[in-house]
């Protein structure tokens, strides 16, 4: 079995150049790309780094409101999976709706 060669941080130090790895994001379908981006951000950490994350997205004029092309947004998406709940109150502390 090859091992790989690069492995996703999940928790950790994360500096402040690492979570602005994750402030943007191309939207290849409609989706807003604030959108694509926290919910990457929100699939690579745990919550307490996300909540950094979200400071820093929110201080940088990002739309913590932004939609996917079907009309959810970030906090509908996280919400709706088993272990949200700590994301979501993050953002919904934010402003998210």
């Amino acid at each position: 079995m090859q091992k790989k060669d690069k492995e996703k941080v999940f928790g950790g130090d994360w500096t402040e150049d690492m979570l602005r790895e994750f402030l943007h994001a191309n939207s290849y379908d409609g989706s807003d790309p604030d959108y694509i981006a926290a919910i990457r951000a929100y699939r690579h950490m745990v919550p307490d780094v996300f909540a950094d994350y979200i400071t820093l997205f929110v201080a940088e004029g990002h739309n913590v409101n932004a939609k996917h092309v079907d009309g959810a947004t970030i906090l509908q998406t996280i919400s709706s999976h088993a272990n949200g709940a700590d994301y979501a109150g993050t953002l919904t502390a934010a402003g998210a709706e």
